[in-house]
């Protein structure tokens, strides 16, 4: 596993990526969890989650948000998680705006997400074949599955 956290433009290519969407702002820390659960996965980790965000620099949501946007980009698969404890309004547009593409998603909620339905509606609308989980360690089984195929392709 390489591990890169924003602001890291690490790109490393060849092998198979993950970007982990999902709330950050009053949001428990579910990304350690999941990253303990995929850890020996050969692959790349984008972790939007700073262990020091600068919240002093001006210029630091701005940063965040494009290094979000390119290694979204980057990324061979998203990984979306949503949790009960916030609406994950940026989460909601990375989705949205994913759904669009072709490119490899799952998307995992806890089934208190107060949006869960439109999720599921959505998602099922625009693309019928990216799976919907329920908990983190079914979300980590569906990004080993996901793996498993990119790694064939890389």
């Amino acid at each position: 596993m390489i591990y890169v956290e924003a602001p890291d433009r690490t790109v490393k290519k060849g092998m198979p990526s993950v970007f982990l969407a999902g709330g950050i702002t009053g949001a428990p820390q579910w990304q350690n969890e999941l990253i303990a659960s995929i850890h020996e996965l050969d692959m790349v980790i984008y972790n939007p989650r700073r262990a020091n965000f600068p919240i002093k620099d001006p210029s630091a949501a701005e940063k965040q948000i494009k290094w979000e946007y390119d290694m979204l980009r980057v990324a061979s698969m998203i990984s979306f998680w949503f949790c009960k404890e916030t609406m994950c309004p940026i989460v909601l547009l990375e989705l949205g705006s994913h759904l669009m593409t072709s490119k490899p998603l799952v998307v995992g909620m806890d089934k208190k997400y107060q949006r869960r339905q439109d999720v599921e509606i959505q998602t099922d609308l625009a693309r019928s074949d990216v799976k919907i989980v329920y908990s983190l360690d079914d979300l980590a089984d569906e990004v080993s599955k996901l793996y498993n195929q990119l790694k064939m392709t890389v």
